[in-house]
């Protein structure tokens, strides 16, 4: 696989030709790709369509300057870290200080050294990469917390964000909801009689006969234990039955066999279902499922019951 690190994206904001010449032929040895800007506002524009990891921009520019520049940066574009480095003719320890108030990560006095010019924009390179480390670092947290370790479904916290939209989504657009509660049957005595194991490829199982049923435009997961809960939408109430049917048939097809021993499983549902323009809460709708899954295993278990409206 190759490992060569892909090239920095480098943004250089100078009215002066001379100064752009200059920095496109001091970094001209190393791998950057670099997009040249001949004033602030051009700068703003080519930073949105390319996103650099670094910016070089002159103090003085007629339109916006480098201060207003990085300000801008900062303000609209929070989502995105990019270093900056300022150049500026000016010495004065508080326009410098200023430079670095207003978000800027490092400065050069005109005239530069090639040299020193490489060095801090090796510098700014190692910032962006930990940065882009660790924004991936805290998307893959984010995710973690999201979804349950055991099946890789969304967790109750991911299900109750999505649905809240959908709700409301759902009393605005005049367009149909339904909550579905599973539970698998005498889980149990699963674990009991065939150990934990078994029961975890059970609950894996089930996920993946879920999953291969929701429609990317719906969200099933599984809150805790041998609790599942699907969010189903524009599907009205005889087909969210057919396509929880589908699923409980699916289900109960399966054989499992562990150390020799082959077994099958069953799952109950409850479904609460929600179409109009005052929409209830969606911990409201997941207890009236609650209550239909309760009448299903009341009534035998395997089966599908509907809430009482």
């Amino acid at each position: 696989m190759d490992s060569t690190p892909c090239a920095l994206k480098i943004l250089v904001a100078d009215d002066s030709p001379v100064y752009r010449k200059l920095v496109e032929e001091s970094l001209s040895q190393e791998r950057y790709t670099i997009f040249f800007a001949k004033n602030g506002r051009q700068a703003l524009d080519l930073f949105a369509e390319h996103k650099p990891g670094l910016v070089i921009t002159d103090w003085t520019m007629p339109d916006i300057s480098g201060i207003e520049l990085c300000q801008r940066i900062r303000r609209d574009f929070q989502q995105f870290y990019a270093y900056v480095i300022l150049l500026t003719a000016n010495t004065d320890k508080k326009e410098v200080i200023e430079g670095l108030a207003a978000g800027a990560d490092d400065y050069l006095t005109k005239p530069f050294h090639p040299g020193e010019l490489q060095a801090r924009v090796r510098v700014g390179r190692r910032n962006a990469d930990l940065h882009d480390q660790l924004q991936a670092k805290n998307r893959q947290l984010e995710e973690m917390a999201l979804t349950d370790a055991l099946t890789g479904l969304p967790n109750r916290r991911a299900i109750d964000f999505w649905a809240a939209g959908q709700l409301s989504a759902a009393a605005r657009h005049d367009f149909p909801i339904a909550v579905v509660m599973a539970d698998l049957d005498h889980f149990k005595s699963i674990n009991d009689t065939h150990g934990h194991d078994a029961g975890d490829i059970v609950l894996r199982s089930f996920a993946e006969v879920l999953k291969s049923n929701t429609r990317q435009s719906n969200i099933c997961g599984r809150l805790g234990g041998e609790e599942f809960l699907v969010v189903i939408t524009h599907l009205e109430k005889e087909n969210v039955t057919i396509a929880i049917e589908r699923i409980r048939k699916q289900f109960e097809s399966q054989k499992f066999t562990v150390a020799g021993h082959t077994f099958g499983v069953t799952a109950s549902f409850g479904i609460a279902s929600f179409r109009g323009t005052d929409s209830p809460s969606f911990s409201d709708l997941v207890t009236h499922a609650d209550a239909a899954l309760y009448s299903a295993k009341h009534k035998g278990r395997n089966r599908v019951e509907f809430a009482v409206e």
